[in-house]
């Protein structure tokens, strides 16, 4: 009798890790599927991703291939690349009302800046990602609000900023980004939205982006009156054209 209950002890013990195992290979295609069809939602423009690995026990996660289009009209394929992003989250908050994610690690993200001083591809998404922000979705009858974000603390590094410039004679350049370090977002009971910690973070990028841009353009400006070339009436027109891009 003890020899029965011990086999199927074991047995009972076997099928609660297979089903383990087999539902965290699935969670990576899960999370992959909402990143595409969720980002789309917020952003207004394609999200792809390669794939997501997921480590079931320990919370931590890989997103690999991650691309954000452009918004319509612009000839650049995409505005923001990531080969590979790293998050770590606590995984006893998955199920809760609040998911607190410890880190995330973006590693050498490329960045498209295409457009003017008035109006470019990172601009518009922000358009796009401000008036998503203030819809006021419809709750299903029901159904449970959908769990808000922490995150603790989140690293870019080696961000590079590819400048397609309208209105400086197609001027195209590529330059190297400061890195970007959050904290300490969506501290607190009420935490973030998907869309408010999208618009965080895309803030900060565009920020880093367009003092880049400004420092470009304004030597370039430079360069350009020492030579005799008019393009602007003034350098400091420039740089005020440029301070304004996302004081939104």
């Amino acid at each position: 009798m003890k020899k029965t209950f011990c086999i199927l002890g074991v047995g009972l013990l076997v099928l609660i890790i297979v089903v383990i195992v087999g539902t965290g290979m699935y969670i990576g295609p899960i999370v992959k599927i909402g990143m595409q069809e969720l980002g789309p939602q917020i952003i207004q423009v394609p999200v792809k991703v390669d794939a997501v690995d997921v480590g079931l026990f320990n919370g931590a996660a890989q997103i690999k291939g991650l691309i954000v289009g452009n918004p319509e009209g612009y000839k650049t394929p995409q505005a923001i690349s990531v080969g590979l992003a790293a998050v770590s989250v606590d995984p006893f908050s998955v199920l809760s009302d609040k998911i607190v994610v410890r880190s995330v690690q973006v590693k050498s993200p490329q960045i498209t800046f295409e457009g003017g001083l008035s109006s470019n591809n990172l601009s518009q998404i922000m358009d796009n990602v401000n008036a998503f922000s203030k819809k006021v979705l419809p709750a299903q009858p029901g159904s449970k609000p959908a769990p808000k974000i922490e995150v603790d603390d989140f690293l870019i590094t080696g961000a590079k900023v590819y400048i397609n410039l309208r209105g400086f004679a197609s001027k195209e350049m590529t330059l190297p980004l400061p890195d970007i370090h959050l904290t300490d977002l969506g501290r607190g009971a009420n935490g973030l939205t998907p869309a408010e910690l999208i618009q965080t973070v895309l803030k900060s990028i565009s920020g880093e982006t367009i003092k880049a841009v400004g420092s470009a353009v304004t030597g370039m400006a430079q360069d350009m009156q020492h030579t005799g070339t008019t393009v602007f009436k003034s350098v400091n027109g420039i740089t005020g054209s440029i301070s304004g891009l996302f004081k939104k």
